[in-house]
């Protein structure tokens, strides 16, 4: 059976979980991301020069994914952007465990990471 467009878009997709962080306590939920959310994370780990290619920037890279996908129960972010560089400073295998969960959840996997490194110029 073909889907038609009101069906997709009206699918309930994205998927959430909550997630035990001992470090902090208690639970979280983590969501999925949307393809414009992955989009943004994407371009948020790369540094676009002029003239160069895309380089690959790691720095708090577990925070800003951190940041896109913890929510309330509702699916609501809790955190905002700004939050990033203190939530960088939190437990690493707290924010490991949210970050491995959010990539499971968003179907995003290690060698996307990695293949966003070897993008051409053109990727901008």
């Amino acid at each position: 059976m073909s889907l038609s467009r009101e069906q997709i878009l009206q699918a309930d997709d994205i998927k959430k979980e909550s997630v035990n962080i001992p470090q902090w306590g208690g639970e979280v939920w983590v969501k999925g991301l949307t393809g414009a959310e992955r989009d943004a994370f994407e371009i948020s780990i790369m540094e676009f020069r002029e003239g160069k290619k895309p380089k690959l920037v790691l720095e708090n890279m577990r925070a800003k994914l951190c940041v896109m996908t913890v929510c309330d129960e509702s699916g609501k972010r809790i955190f905002k952007d700004e939050d990033i560089p203190i939530l960088g400073k939190k437990a690493a295998k707290a924010l490991s465990t949210i970050f491995d969960k959010a990539q499971e959840l968003s179907g995003l996997t290690d060698q996307d990471v990695e293949n966003l490194s070897k993008n051409s110029k053109s990727a901008r």
